[in-house]
Formats: C-alpha cells, sequence, structure tokens
C-alpha cells in the first residue's frame, strides 16, 4: 500500500473522529439548554444533525450513518438504553431519509430541504419506537406536534449548517484533503 494511501486513511480517520466529537458535544450542549416553555415536551433544535448533514453532503453516506450510531452510543453511555434507543431508531431513519432525499434529486437538494426531511423523519422514528415502548395511541396522537416541529427544528439547522460551511470547509481542508 502507498505511504500516500495510508496517510489519507489516517487523516480521513481523524476527520471521522473531529465530527463525531462535535456532534457528541452538540448534543451534549443541548441537553444543557433548559425546555423552552413554548415548546412541547421533547422538541430540541438536534444541533448534532447539522454535523450528520456535513458528512452526507461532503463525506458520504455511510461516514454520516456512521456518525450517527456511534453518536448513539455516547447517548447510551451517558443516559441509559431509552434514550440510546430513540436516539439510534430516530437518526437511523433520519440519515436513511436524507440518503433518499439526495438520491432522488440526484444530490440537488438543499440543506435546507434534506434538514427538514431529516428532521420530521427523526422525530418518526423517536415516536415510533417510543409508541413501541410505551403505547401505540401516543404516536397518532403527538404525531401532529412532531411534524410541525420537526419541520421549523429542520429550518433552523439547515440554515446554521449554511452559516457554519465555510468553516467546516477549512477545517476538512486542514485535515482531510481526498485525492
Amino acid at each position: 500500500m502507498k505511504q500516500e494511501t495510508v496517510s489519507q486513511k489516517i487523516r480521513f480517520l481523524a476527520f471521522m473522529g473531529l465530527m463525531l466529537a462535535m456532534a457528541v458535544a452538540l448534543s451534549f450542549l443541548e441537553g444543557l439548554i433548559p425546555a423552552i416553555p413554548a415548546l412541547p415536551p421533547g422538541v430540541k433544535l438536534g444541533l448534532s444533525n447539522i454535523v450528520t448533514m456535513y458528512a452526507l453532503f461532503f463525506l458520504g453516506p455511510l461516514p454520516a450513518a456512521v456518525i450517527v450510531v456511534l453518536k448513539s452510543g455516547f447517548v447510551l453511555l451517558t443516559r441509559g438504553v431509552v434514550a440510546f434507543l430513540l436516539s439510534l431508531s430516530g437518526g437511523i431513519l433520519s440519515v436513511l431519509v436524507m440518503i433518499a432525499v439526495l438520491a432522488v434529486t440526484r444530490r440537488k437538494a438543499s440543506y435546507l430541504l434534506v434538514s427538514v426531511f431529516g428532521a420530521v423523519f427523526h422525530n418518526i422514528g423517536q415516536l415510533i419506537t417510543a409508541s413501541l415502548l410505551t403505547q401505540p395511541s401516543l404516536f397518532l396522537a403527538y404525531l401532529p406536534v412532531l411534524l410541525l416541529s420537526g419541520v421549523g427544528m429542520g429550518i433552523i439547522t439547515g440554515a446554521i449548517l449554511k452559516i457554519v460551511l465555510p468553516a467546516l470547509g477549512r477545517l476538512k481542508n486542514s485535515i482531510y484533503r481526498p485525492q
């Protein structure tokens, strides 16, 4: 194996570690934000999704999925099994739908559109899991609330991604430059 290829793989791995650290840090910071009185229970910004979307757009589907799974592992270690199942189910469904949106639009979908679909389906994945763990009627009762909040939070995280893209691009270029 060429030295350059090994170096590129190491740089990619280092960059993925940094992306995971950012996703975990954003998830942790979001957990510190007190509940906003105007928002329904359980509604959060989904700041770590910014990292997932960046990975999806600029590294590919597999790295984005890896970040989601590993971040869910962090949730397992810090918040327990139920939070892990909610994080994993929402994250996996979200990534799969975002991949599908990009495939259907031939990678021409905007950050905002991908983010909204990701947020809505993250909520749906979590709600399905919560319904399986508690009561199925919960799914239908809370679905409209989470659909609306998913659209709103998806718009916010998509807009934040667009704002931080230059900084993330500089970071990527300083660590990992694909050949």
